[in-house]
């Protein structure tokens, strides 16, 4: 039975108040993750803060109101932190210096 079937048939059973309520508070608790992330720096991949930094980050992710670029472990490409720069810009086809978080944006060819 597919998921939403289930829900479909569910809901009607549910009181709108309580699904209003429920539909309210999430997304409360997804627009405070964003904003949290506006202005929480990732904490370094090893601390016990990285953990809690993912959950928020993917909690405010989840409308992609924020998808940040800073990941504990990542660059800011979003590829493993072993990948050469390079290779990542090849890859999306561009000039591993337009790669960089800031950088200002030029019409490069792709190296």
């Amino acid at each position: 039975m597919d998921p939403s079937m289930i829900l479909s048939e569910l809901l009607p059973f549910i009181p709108a108040s309580y699904v209003g309520a429920v539909v309210d508070w999430v997304s409360f608790v997804i627009a405070a993750s964003a904003l949290a992330m506006r202005y929480w720096r990732p904490p370094a991949a090893g601390s016990r803060a990285a953990a809690v930094w993912m959950v928020v980050s993917a909690m405010a992710q989840a409308r992609g109101w924020n998808a940040s670029a800073y990941q504990p472990d990542r660059k800011a490409v979003m590829v493993p932190k072993d990948t050469s720069r390079a290779a990542a810009a090849a890859t999306l086809g561009l000039h591993p210096a337009d790669t960089r978080p800031n950088a200002p944006r030029t019409s490069r060819p792709p190296a």
